[in-house]
């Protein structure tokens, strides 16, 4: 049995969005997805999509500056969406010291490569890679104060037992 693996295009915030809600279909407590990509890529949108789709309550924001964020679902049986930002954490002792309850919840961490792999055995990894140096063209379409939406690759691997 070979595990999950799926590349595709994503050509704009919406089309990333409806990635999340798909894989938001497949989640359950206990899954950990990994988001790996530049500044920029996508992951905050990606996560906005996820919690719209599980139904959590309020703005999904990125938690750059608290490390980790619950997001109670609208239904509150439902395991809350668990958004972390691992970017200033070192070691998986630091992440796992934020006392997340990876077991009844759906955790997502970004910039989590090389931690997670410490705390669980199964994750689904969700790269996104975003083009480099086409925002540097001065006659590109949009607003001055905007970058233009460029396509993401995304690559998605499931790792470990649950998604094999």
């Amino acid at each position: 049995m070979t595990a999950l693996r799926r590349e595709l295009v994503i050509a704009d915030p919406e089309q990333m969005a409806a990635l999340a809600h798909e894989v938001a279909g497949s989640l359950t407590a206990g899954d950990v997805i990994l988001l790996t990509g530049e500044l920029g890529a996508g992951k905050t949108t990606f996560t906005r999509g996820l919690g719209h789709a599980l139904g959590v309550r309020g703005a999904v924001t990125s938690p750059t500056f608290v490390l980790a964020r619950t997001h109670p679902r609208l239904d509150a049986a439902q395991p809350p969406l668990v958004h972390v930002d691992a970017y200033r954490l070192s070691s998986a002792v630091e992440l796992d010291d934020l006392d997340i309850d990876f077991d009844r919840s759906i955790v997502v961490i970004e910039w989590g490569a090389g931690l997670v792999e410490e705390l669980t055995d199964s994750w689904l990894s969700i790269t996104i890679d975003r083009p480099r140096g086409a925002s540097d063209d001065s006659d590109a379409e949009g607003p001055d104060d905007e970058e233009p939406i460029e396509p993401r690759r995304v690559t998605i691997d499931g790792v470990g037992p649950r998604w094999q």
